[in-house]
């Protein structure tokens, strides 16, 4: 399906767009009406689900657009309003629609069932895939295939949109956000969760999702703990967890078996990042998603990332403002208004405690006045300080009560401050104690 709201040109079988958007979710739509208010008019969003929103359309639960609209929204409500936003821009999309390849001049192939495969030829291409849930096959649980094993994200799905209830005695093995999100969510529907078994010494999730979706309903959280054996041929059972020392391999005598029809998965995502790869597009090696500049832009000219498929998030508050930053930075490019830069590329080193930052370079020609730089940390620090240097000079030295891998953090930089030291060649971040 297409809106037709025009804004796309066709030569020799090859559409003429300035922007493509790969993915119609937050990110999708945020980067799409921000290039369209840059001045773009011709723009294209390619989605491959029914429907505009992404993944937020199954995330019934409230706590969103805090930070973007000062009040609380379900996933539908924010995502709703930024497609409502899309359409009074009159934005063509696409939906039901897979995008097969991008190539390095940035021509993107995709197909659907109205106009079967065809081609089009972007000026810039906004990457905004989003992430996916890390399968068990790449958690190497052992045990039988039974039935009743699914990820938290799928089960999500069953409950919010297909009106399934997966199970009704449950365990679920991570403490990711969409796993602490559906242990309240199976709760409230009347099943039974027995535990939360967490590897890791360290919740993966939000703070606020532990006391409000395990503490206020008397669900135990287990750290440094994993899933030890699965019973159960044609459904699942029970399953067994087990304590993990230091090295996180299961510590003898410490198994607890219980008994359950379910096992939810919340192990991680993982941005989608075929199509990148595919393209050339240079990964890291720690968020998996593309190494980027200060313009977002990523190893391929004209070609940028934004939103989870970056790096994933904690909050789609933050997705949209990165996307929105993409998309006018994808309009500047179209448009001319990029500047080429002087060459003078800084690098941005995470170190002692900060595993990565994005973006992983900068250049003060291109950043304007400031540029907001996140990162996540490897552990949890009380009462520890998050240092920037600027080459060997400290120039922020901010004090944090608290510092988890759950929750994203950020600084901000300020050209006038680079262009001060003169040959700069590194910015630092790191973790310190005092």
């Amino acid at each position: 399906m297409m809106t037709e709201t025009g804004g796309t040109g066709q030569t020799a079988g090859v559409e003429q767009v300035d922007v493509v958007i790969v993915g119609g979710g937050p990110a999708g739509l945020a980067a799409a009406a921000s290039a369209r208010e840059a001045g773009c008019e011709s723009i294209l969003i390619l989605e491959r689900d029914a429907e505009l929103g992404g993944i937020l359309n199954q995330c019934i639960h409230n706590g969103f657009g805090l930070h973007r609209f000062k009040e609380e929204l379900t996933g539908p409500e924010y995502a709703d309003r930024f497609a409502r936003k899309v359409r009074e821009l009159g934005i063509p999309y696409r939906l039901n629609t897979m995008v097969m390849d991008i190539s390095r001049d940035r021509i993107v192939t995709a197909m659907n069932r109205e106009d079967g495969m065809f081609q089009v030829k972007a000026g810039a291409v906004v990457l905004a895939m989003g992430c996916r849930e890390r399968p068990r096959g790449a958690l190497n649980i052992p045990g039988y295939r039974p039935a009743g094993i699914f990820t938290a994200g799928t089960a999500q799905r069953l409950v919010n949109i297909e009106g399934y209830m997966p199970g009704r005695e449950v365990v679920i093995l991570g403490s990711g956000d969409i796993g602490l999100i559906m242990a309240r969510r199976m709760t409230l529907e009347g099943a039974k969760v027995k535990v939360v078994a967490e590897l890791m010494p360290y919740s993966g999730g939000l703070k606020r999702n532990i006391v409000q979706c395990l503490d206020d309903y008397g669900i135990p959280l287990k750290l440094s703990h994993t899933v030890v054996d699965v019973e159960g041929k044609e459904r699942v059972s029970a399953v067994t967890i087990a304590e993990v020392g230091p090295d996180r391999r299961p510590v003898p005598g410490t198994e607890e078996r219980y008994t359950c029809d379910t096992l939810l998965l919340s192990c991680g995502l993982i941005p989608e990042n075929e199509l990148s790869r595919a393209c050339g597009v240079e990964i890291s090696p720690i968020t998996n998603g593309p190494v980027v500049n200060e313009s977002l832009e990523t190893s391929i000219p004209g070609v940028f990332a934004c939103g989870n498929v970056l790096h994933v998030h904690d909050l789609v508050d933050f997705v949209s403002e990165e996307a929105e930053g993409a998309g006018r930075r994808a309009a500047d490019f179209v448009q001319g208004r990029l500047a080429t830069g002087g060459g003078a590329r800084i690098a941005l080193r995470a170190t002692n405690g900060v595993r990565y930052t994005v973006p992983s370079s900068v250049d003060p020609e291109r950043m304007g006045d400031a540029l907001t730089v996140r990162f996540r940390v490897g552990a949890v620090y009380e009462n520890a300080y998050v240092s920037v240097y600027l080459g060997k000079d400290r120039v922020q030295h901010r004090k944090r009560p608290m510092l988890a891998p759950g929750e994203m953090e950020q600084v901000v930089l300020r050209r006038k401050d680079i262009e001060a030291c003169g040959g700069l060649d590194v910015i630092t971040l790191a973790i310190e104690r005092d």
